[in-house]
Order: structure tokens, then C-alpha cells, then sequence
């Protein structure tokens, strides 16, 4: 057993580890080829990459951004960093120039590795004051500051409380903070990780998720890197047709997601096709185990055939596809938690979960509910454990709202346990809207209400003067927006509008009921783990 042989403490203790011990295997490589290493190979290249940023100044305790799409050399920079007491700054790709400048500035970073197709976020004046800009594809200088070459850039062995990256993040309603995580907490993710799903030399993950998010970062590149595992990455984006293909090539035993790709692949494809098939819906009312057991054996071969482990997490789970997939036994699994912890605090294994549950306390980790109310057993949930972030960068005051004084850290996230010890995120602090007679009244839930009408692909329910108003988009192709003030598109989402309010006011409390519905046009703007910034739309 891999954590009864060798306990890891720091990043570098993994480092070190996982490259001897698994130093003919495979790390990583695109799906097509190219930037393929073996462990032994990896460590070669983080070695001297270290040399490199050594000798330009850049040594232990210093910080050094990394910009880029996924890919294995991203690992490779992180790497090249934090085993050897440096501290990585990730940044999401998404983001814009003015928010690589703010990062690059308030973190203090010294050099940068970053792709070529986010360079031209990288403004010359930011530059400038750059000892190193590093192509992360090649690792070939782009920029060099002349007097930075002093080779006195010493490394050191980290210790488990040093920071290890600072990870910037302005969660759905919020502005940006730099959360400073430790050795250990990476650490403690791995063993969280390792207690909830078996992971071992022999299987392939598939990587789909922003690296530079810290699910992805910890479960899907630290993880698999501590047990000999070996990561597959996407050259292109993720398309319906890029992904499948890519499954088919790779065929993964596990993987990571968010609930809109699979909530996507249920509503567009698996439902429109029992739909359109007088066989399969006979099957769907005479005998729907066999109709499971059909669309069961179809999914898993989409996913390439071996898939033992698909996580979800990042935002609630649409309650209607979480109970298909556990009618149809596929492997999917629940993972909650925040970026201040690393990210895991709960976990429900495949097979394992419960319908609309994020599942137990994971590995190590302390929760308890405070302030809870009497009445719905609704309270905040509260952590401690190693997984809990140091504090937020250069930040006291906001460090000191959320981390008390003896490690529990406030997580803001409203939740219930059942007798079994399985918990349920019910919404945000933030989020929840007091009723006019002071009741709570959860969005989320009316949220998922909307969100299983037909067409609906997704929602947002906000408080306006004192009422509730649903924001609906429909999926593409629905409504024809080229008729935009036409009699009959008017009478059309009038008529979409009525039907909205009457279906959702007829199954949500009294409490809950919505006073008005807004279509909208454009998409939704989210975060990097697609959950809608809310904020942007309450006034």
C-alpha cells in the first residue's frame, strides 16, 4: 500500500519519490503525441529547469507565475518550482491582461512561464519587470532582464508549512484573493484522494479541466503523479467531437469533470435519443432495467471502456442526471470543496453516493455545522484539517473573517447532514435571499427546478426589488433570434415566459415562487469551473 510505505509531507518529498520509484513509467503526453516523459526524464528536465532560474536570480521563496493551456509541460514548470522551495503563481487561462498585470504585480512575481497563445496578454511594461519570460512550450527564453543573471538563486528543502502556490481566485462573488497554499495541503489531498479512490501505476486519467484550478491541479496532476499514473492532455478544445475521439485513442479509467459536460451529454444526447425511439421508450416504461443496462454499457464505451472513476465536482450535480447515473451504475463520483482547502472537503466514491449529496467528511478532515438553523437543519459548514489553506496573500483582514484563531475555516457555504454523515450543500451565504417574512429561500433549488424544462440548458434566480426573478437561457437553436421584435417572437416568449413561472411555482414552496422571467440572449459568464458569476447579474 503506497501510503503505508511512504507518507509525503512536501511536494519535493513526492518529487523525489514518485521519480525513482516509477522512473521507467510514463508521466504524461498529449493525446497526439509530443511532450511524452518518463519519470526519470521528467526529473532531468525540472532539474535543470531549476539550474536555469538559479542562475537569473529566481531561488527559494520566490514566486514565478505560469500562464498556459494544459499541457504536460505544465507540470513540469510547477514542478521545477515548488520541489525546490520556489512558489508557483498559476494563472487561469481565461483570464484578461489587466488581471495577469494585478496578479503578476500583487504576488510579487519574479518570471513567468506562459504559452504562446497567451502572450499577447503579457503587456511590454509587465514584462519589463520580469527577470525571465519562459516559452512553457519549449522552454526557451522569450525575454531575459540582462542584470538578473547573478547565480544566486539558491534552492532549499521545503518544509510542509511553507507556501508552495499562491492561487488567485474570485470564487462567483467576490474580487480576486491570493490563496496561499502549503506543502501540506497539497499533501493531504493526495492521501484524501488516495482513501476515496484507489489510484495506481496502471491507470490513465484524461485531462480536461483547467490545470490551474486546484481540483484539477491537485486530483488530476498531483495525484496521479504520487501513484506512477499517467495523464493524458487535449491539444485542442474539448469539443464534443474532439472529446470522443480523444476517449476512443486514450480510453481513460479515470478522469474529472464538471456537471455541465455530463449534464450536457444527458439532455442533448441520451434523452433525445430514448425520445426518438419507440423501441427504447417501450423499454423506458416496460422494462427500464434493461433500457439502463443499454444506455449503461453505451456511455461507458463512449468514455473509451474502462472508466472506474469519473469525478464530478465544482458546482452541484442537476439531481434528475445524478439519479439516471446511478440507475445506469456509471462510475461517477462527488467531490466538494473549495480552492482555500486545496481543494477536497467531502467525497462520495463511485457507487458510493447519494442523490444530491456531496458525500462524507473526506480523510482527515474535521466539519461541523455552525449556527444552524432549528427548524431545516441548515448551518454553515466549517473545516479543519491539513487540507486548509495558510491565510490569503498579503491580506489579514479577509484572512481573519474566514480562519479563526484555532484552524476552522469558514467556508460560507450553507449545508445539511443526514444520520449517515452525508452532507448537503443547499447555497451560498451570499446567495441566500431573505423572504419578506424573514424565511430563507435557497436559489439553487429553484435553479434546478428551471433547469429540467425542456430546452433549458441553464439559470440564474435573483432578488429585484423585493422579488424573485428568473434569469432562463435555452440551448442553441431553440429560439431565432434574428426574429428579435417580431409580433410572433414577442407572443412566442411571452408564451415561454408564462409557462416557466406556472411549472416552477407549481413545485417549488410558497416561499419560492417567482414573480417574473427573464430570457437571455447571451450566455452566462462563469468562473473557470462553469459556475455563473452570479453577482454580475443581482441588480
Amino acid at each position: 500500500m503506497l501510503f503505508k510505505r511512504h507518507r509525503f509531507k512536501t511536494l519535493a518529498d513526492l518529487f523525489e519519490y514518485s521519480t525513482s520509484t516509477y522512473a521507467k513509467c510514463e508521466v504524461s503526453s498529449f493525446v497526439e503525441g509530443g511532450q511524452q516523459y518518463t519519470f526519470s526524464q521528467f526529473k532531468d528536465r525540472c532539474d535543470n529547469i531549476s539550474r536555469i532560474l538559479s542562475t537569473f536570480g529566481i531561488g527559494a521563496y520566490d514566486k514565478v507565475a505560469i500562464l498556459s493551456e494544459n499541457m504536460p509541460n505544465w507540470a513540469v514548470a510547477f514542478f521545477s518550482l515548488t520541489a525546490y522551495g520556489r512558489i508557483a503563481v498559476p494563472m487561469l487561462q481565461e483570464i484578461s491582461s489587466n488581471e495577469v498585470r494585478n496578479i503578476i504585480q500583487h504576488s510579487e512575481s519574479k518570471a513567468i512561464f506562459i504559452s504562446q497563445k497567451q502572450l499577447h496578454k503579457l503587456e511590454e511594461d509587465v514584462m519589463d519587470k520580469l527577470n525571465l519570460v519562459i516559452d512553457i512550450e519549449t522552454f526557451e527564453f522569450i525575454k531575459v532582464k540582462d542584470t538578473s543573471y547573478t547565480c544566486d538563486g539558491r534552492v532549499t528543502i521545503p518544509t510542509p508549512l511553507d507556501t508552495a502556490a499562491i492561487i488567485y481566485t474570485s470564487g462567483t462573488t467576490g474580487n480576486a484573493k491570493g490563496v496561499m497554499l502549503c506543502h501540506k495541503n497539497f499533501c493531504a489531498n493526495v492521501l484524501e484522494a488516495w482513501k476515496a479512490q484507489k489510484i495506481r501505476k496502471r491507470d490513465v486519467f484524461m485531462s480536461i479541466l483547467p490545470i490551474a484550478h486546484t481540483y484539477e491541479m491537485s486530483i488530476g496532476m498531483i495525484y496521479p503523479f504520487a501513484t506512477g499514473a499517467k495523464v493524458y492532455y487535449l491539444q485542442k478544445m474539448p469539443t464534443p467531437t474532439v472529446l470522443v475521439n480523444a476517449l476512443k485513442r486514450v480510453r481513460p479509467t479515470a478522469m474529472l469533470s464538471v456537471p455541465l459536460i455530463i449534464e450536457k451529454m444527458y439532455k442533448t444526447s441520451i434523452v433525445p435519443t430514448i425520445e426518438s425511439s419507440k423501441f427504447l421508450q417501450y423499454l423506458q416504461k416496460s422494462i427500464p432495467w434493461l433500457l439502463h443496462l443499454l444506455v449503461g454499457m453505451k456511455l461507458k464505451k463512449t468514455f473509451g471502456g474502462r472508466i472506474k472513476f469519473f469525478g464530478i465536482g465544482g458546482a452541484k450535480l442537476d439531481p434528475v442526471v445524478e439519479e439516471f447515473l446511478g440507475k445506469i451504475h456509471f462510475p461517477y463520483a462527488i467531490g466538494y470543496g473549495l480552492t482555500e482547502t486545496a481543494p477536497l472537503i467531502c467525497n462520495a466514491s463511485p457507487f458510493k453516493t447519494a442523490v444530491g449529496s456531496t458525500g462524507i467528511a473526506a480523510y482527515g478532515v474535521q466539519i461541523r455545522l455552525e449556527n444552524v438553523n432549528s427548524v431545516i437543519g441548515v448551518g454553515e459548514l466549517v473545516v479543519k484539517g491539513d487540507n486548509v489553506m495558510l491565510g490569503y496573500y498579503k491580506d489579514f483582514n479577509r484572512t481573519r473573517e474566514v480562519l479563526s484563531k484555532d484552524g476552522w475555516f469558514h467556508t460560507g457555504d450553507l449545508a445539511s447532514v443526514d444520520k449517515k454523515g452525508r452532507y448537503y450543500i443547499k447555497g451560498r451565504m451570499g446567495t441566500v435571499i431573505i423572504g419578506s417574512s424573514g424565511e430563507n429561500i435557497y436559489p439553487e433549488e429553484i435553479e434546478s427546478v428551471i433547469n429540467n424544462i425542456e430546452n433549458v440548458t441553464e439559470s440564474l434566480v435573483v432578488q429585484r426589488s423585493g422579488n424573485l426573478v428568473a434569469l432562463v437561457r435555452y440551448n442553441e437553436n431553440v429560439i431565432d433570434w434574428n426574429l428579435e421584435g417580431q409580433d410572433k417572437f414577442i407572443a412566442d416568449m411571452e408564451q415561454r415566459k408564462k409557462a416557466i413561472l406556472e411549472m416552477v411555482n407549481s413545485r417549488v414552496s410558497k416561499f419560492s415562487k417567482i414573480n417574473s422571467v427573464e430570457i437571455q440572449k447571451e450566455p452566462f459568464i462563469k468562473t473557470a469551473t462553469h459556475k455563473i458569476k452570479r453577482f454580475l447579474y443581482e441588480k
